[in-house]
Parts: structure tokens; C-alpha cells; sequence
């Protein structure tokens, strides 16, 4: 049975896409952490444990991953990138990559800010535009 990030990868349920390739998926955080938060998915793989993955897999993976940061840092002003892989909600391999100023705003258990649908599409299209140039 396909998860939900299986799903919103073939484009059978709507998301903030920021950057894609044949093999992995990125998209914004529906409930993000801080503006920009983006999930990093392999499009094929359903395990939902990142050291399931086959060596070449999962070392593409984080390549894709540091391309999608470049490109999220340069579209969203932050200190940092930070990176989690918790893995706990979607029963699928994700990283989270969430725009820092401080550490404090890597918490999960923190009141979530809220965005517009329209405050969304605009930063998925300033990442992808960043990610495009790389």
C-alpha cells in the first residue's frame, strides 16, 4: 500500500514542490517548523527507516538532500539548514530540512507558525528557482 508521500510524489495529492529529480522528491512541510521546511523523500522506496536503505540509495539521497539545502538557504535567509530524520509520522524515509536562526527552532513539540496558501506556493517557487540554478 502506498503512503502519503508515495502519493504526493506521482502528483496524486497536491504539494508545495521544491525540487524533484527521477529518484527523489522534496517538498514543503504542511506543518512546518519555520518557513521553508521541507521534506526530502526517495519517490520509490517506502521503507520507513533511512538505514534500511541500500548504501548507493541512501548516499544519493543525502546528495539530493544537500542540494535541496543550498537552495532552500539562498531562497529563505537562515543561519543554518538544520537536518532531522525522525521518521516517526509517515511510514516512509524523509529528512527534514528546516531553516535555523536559532537552535531552538529545530523543536518539534513547539507551537507550529501558519502560512497561507499563497506565503507557501511563493517559497516552494523560491526554492525551486535556487535549486534550478544549481
Amino acid at each position: 500500500m502506498a503512503t502519503i508521500f508515495t502519493k504526493i510524489a506521482a502528483g496524486e495529492i497536491p504539494s508545495y514542490k521544491v525540487a524533484e529529480n527521477e529518484e527523489f522528491y522534496a517538498f514543503l512541510d504542511i506543518s512546518p517548523l519555520a518557513k521553508g521546511h521541507t521534506l526530502v523523500i526517495p519517490r520509490k522506496v517506502e521503507d520507513d527507516y533511512l538505514f534500511h536503505l541500500d548504501e548507493a540509495l541512501y548516499g544519493r539521497l543525502w546528495a539530493f538532500a544537500r542540494k535541496v539545502a543550498v537552495a532552500l538557504k539562498a531562497a529563505v535567509p537562515c543561519q543554518r539548514v538544520g537536518v532531522a530524520v525522525l521518521g516517526m509520522e509517515v511510514p516512509h524515509t524523509h529528512i527534514h530540512l528546516v531553516p535555523l536562526q536559532t537552535e531552538g527552532d529545530m523543536d518539534f513539540r513547539k507551537k507550529r507558525p501558519e502560512f497561507t496558501p499563497e506565503q507557501m506556493k511563493e517559497t516552494a517557487a523560491a526554492i525551486l528557482a535556487e535549486y534550478e540554478k544549481l
